[in-house]
């Protein structure tokens, strides 16, 4: 699992899998299980917001946290996704 930073943020490791690349760019994150069963899930806008399409196990603190996170770090992330061939931002 490529993850966006070896660091967790609120506790969360913010990672991607391979298979997830064909969809726009998201951010999973979880506190175990580098998997997209049990993971929440934000996708990324071209201007750093966030849409939560799934929580997961996150309180709304931790997703507040990961949300501020990825507006102010989404540029590097945006990289990590697409060196290994992700498509574009979230466009809804």
């Amino acid at each position: 699992m490529p993850k966006y930073f070896h660091d967790k943020i609120a506790n969360h490791y913010l990672y991607f899998t391979s298979q997830c690349i064909v969809e726009a760019m998201h951010v999973h994150a979880s506190d175990k299980h580098l998997t997209e069963a049990d993971s929440a899930k934000f996708f990324v806008r071209a201007d750093g917001s966030s849409v939560l399409q799934k929580r997961g196990d996150l309180t709304d603190k931790e997703i507040n946290v990961i949300e501020k996170f990825i507006k102010l770090n989404y540029q590097d992330m945006y990289k990590t996704w697409k060196d290994f061939g992700g498509v574009d931002f979230f466009r809804k």
